[in-house]
Order: structure tokens, then sequence, then C-alpha cells
């Protein structure tokens, strides 16, 4: 699974994880708005507390947004990281169609970031990615649920996103009139 793939997937969703409600006495309420990343996109952070996280996402945006099939979808990124990321980082994905897991994996980090021309090792201090990823007009309508948590070569937590995307039936459609 390329970074790009990834990114992309990510980039291209809406947080399908309710929060709970049911909090104990020494836990703090959340706002479900609190996990929304910056910036004109649908990605969110898989959980409230990120204060050990080594990248700090500033912003994220996506064009257009939501994404559309067999358009180009353009992210620009940017961030901090606190700490330099090693060869060895990696991120566990999952993604899901619906109910259906497609992908459940452990990815290489440091492998997958050239796809969006980032090396290891990631350079502790400021961020930024501008990415075109060609969408296929062949997506299959449907929603999809994508989640990356991405761990240091010594499992110190980078971060965790979370994101779905709803392609819609109009997507197909115009699949079918080209054929």
């Amino acid at each position: 699974m390329r970074f790009s793939t990834t990114l992309l997937a990510l980039a291209t969703a809406v947080s399908a994880n309710p929060l709970n409600t049911f909090r104990s006495e020494k836990q703090s309420l959340v706002r479900r708005d609190d996990l929304q990343i910056p910036g004109d996109n649908p990605l969110k952070y898989c959980d409230a507390d990120r204060g050990d996280d080594i990248i700090t996402i500033e912003k994220v945006d996506l064009s257009p947004n939501p994404p559309e099939a067999g358009t180009t979808l353009i992210i620009e990124a940017s961030g901090t990281v606190k700490e330099t990321i090693l060869e060895g980082a990696y991120v566990n994905l999952q993604v899901k169609y619906g109910y259906i897991r497609l992908i459940n994996t452990q990815a290489d980090l440091c492998k997958e970031i050239k796809n969006v021309d980032l090396d290891c090792p990631i350079e502790k201090g400021k961020i930024s990615i501008t990415k075109s990823v060609d969408l296929p007009k062949e997506i299959p309508p449907g929603k999809y649920t994508v989640e990356a948590d991405v761990y240091t070569v010594d499992d110190e937590h980078i971060t965790c996103l979370t994101a779905t995307v709803v392609f819609g039936k109009k997507s197909f459609g115009s699949i079918l009139g080209d054929l």
C-alpha cells in the first residue's frame, strides 16, 4: 500500500468513530469538533489525548473537498515534527468498505513516504507536503473508512488519524455512461 494511497484515503474521509459519552470523574468531556484536523478536510484524530504525539498537524486542505471520483485531488498539509523519525517507523492501516474490512496491515512508513517526496529520517521541525492524486472514476459507490495509527521504530506514538468518505452512485453511474 503506497503512503499516497493512505494519505488519499485519510484525506477523503470523515470520522466514523463516535466519542464515548460515559467518562470517569477524572476524564473531561471532549467535543467531537475538537478531534477535527484544522483546514478544509474531513480528517479527524482517533483520540482526544494527543499530548505524546510526535507530530502536530497544523492544517490539511483538500481540493476538491469532498473528493470526487474521476478528479485530481490536491492535498496540502503542514505541521511540526517534534522528534526526528527514523527508519523502522510504521503505520497500522485499516481500510473498510462499509462493514467489510478490505485492508488490515502494517506498512513501513519510511518506504511509503517516498510517494510524497519525503525520506527518512524525517528531521525535527516544520514540514509541508503538497501532493496531487488522480482519483479513478471507477471508484465503486459506498462508504470507505480508514484508520492510520503511526509509530516510531521504538513504538512511540507519532499520530493516529481516521477518515470516512462516501462515494455516491453518481460517481458509479458516470462510469457506466462512459462504457
